[in-house]
Formats: structure tokens, sequence, C-alpha cells
């Protein structure tokens, strides 16, 4: 296994979530240290966030955290993390997560979770974000948001190659090979951005 891939971990800071959530966060967390693939997200003290890091840094993993300096100054900073990057604001944090890892994982989130996930889908399809973007669709979280993708492939909002932006996984285990496995995207799918 590549002992040098950062995976980007994308997920809730809430904590007022069903027990599941953060067991498969967790358990994502220790495979990573396990096969010796570096975290990085989003530096939070709470929720999912803290979770996974947790996971990955209590078994020896490492975790880098990316945080913008109004969310330090508010206290919600994970103050155990490997390494922190201090940002100007959430823009640079996601572009920062962008270009650091070799993959995303997206796990189930709010709004925050929603618009980096969009950020990267719109990304990925305009040939600006190659990396593999993978869902892991915990109890099945993600079903309402891929109905609806699918319905803008199936409405002409988008094409049936884009459907190919993304990857589900249904546990911690297949979506870390997910995104280790899955090949960067072709730039040349730039061509059907356009409807």
């Amino acid at each position: 296994m590549n002992t040098q891939k950062m995976i980007a971990v994308y997920c809730a800071s809430s904590t007022q979530i069903d027990n599941q959530y953060f067991t498969d966060a967790r358990r994502l967390g220790q495979l990573m240290a396990a096969q010796g693939v570096t975290l990085l997200n989003g530096a939070g003290n709470m929720g999912l966030m803290a979770e996974s890091a947790n996971g990955c840094l209590e078994n020896g993993g490492k975790a880098i955290g990316i945080i913008p300096t109004f969310m330090i100054r508010e206290g919600w900073c994970h103050d155990g993390m490997t390494q922190i990057i201090e940002t100007a604001d959430m823009h640079e944090r996601q572009a920062k997560m962008a270009e650091m890892s070799d993959a995303g994982i997206v796990l189930p989130g709010g709004c925050g979770t929603f618009a980096e996930l969009m950020e990267l889908i719109t990304w990925k399809q305009l040939g600006l974000y190659l990396k593999p973007i993978i869902l892991l669709n915990t109890c099945g979280y993600f079903d309402s948001l891929l109905n609806t993708l699918h319905q803008a492939i199936s409405q002409n909002f988008m094409r049936p190659v884009h459907a190919d932006i993304w990857r589900v996984a249904p546990t911690p285990e297949e979506a870390l090979k997910m995104a280790l496995e899955t090949p960067l995207w072709d730039t040349s799918i730039r061509r059907f951005a356009k409807i």
C-alpha cells in the first residue's frame, strides 16, 4: 500500500446524530491509520470530524487539519491533530483540502458538507479536480441526494457520463478501497461539461 497517500474526509461537526455515523467515522480513521494513509479534514473538535481524526490518531496515524482563523478563535479547533494549517477563510480551506489530498471521502453531514461535495463534483465535471470522490453512505444517508443527482442527469441538466464523477460505498472498508483504487478522472471529459 502506498504510505504517502493523503485523503480528505468531509463530514459533520454535529453531535446530535445516530451512533452508527460515529462508528463508521471512527472506523474509517482506524483503517486509514492501519494502511498508512494520512487523514486530512477541517480540524473540527466535535462530531464526525473529531471522531474520524481520533480513530486515526489513536491508532498511530497522522491527521492534518485545515481550518479558518475565525473557527480557531471560536474554539472549534481539534487540539490533538498532527498538524494544523490555518486559512483566511472557508474558500481557502476547501481549495487547500482539494489540492493537498489524493482523494475525498464524504461522510454524512449538513449544509457545509453538502457545499464541499457539490463544489468537488462541479470542479470534477469541469476537469479542474481529477481525484476520486467517494460517498460513504452510512444508513443510506445520501440516497435522496443521489436520486436528485440522477434526476439532474435524466432531465439533461447533466450528462450520463457525469454519474461516474462519484462512487458510493456502504462501508468504511469499501470507501477507503475505492478512494485508493479509483483512477483519476480524464480531463477530456471536460468537453461534456456543457449540455
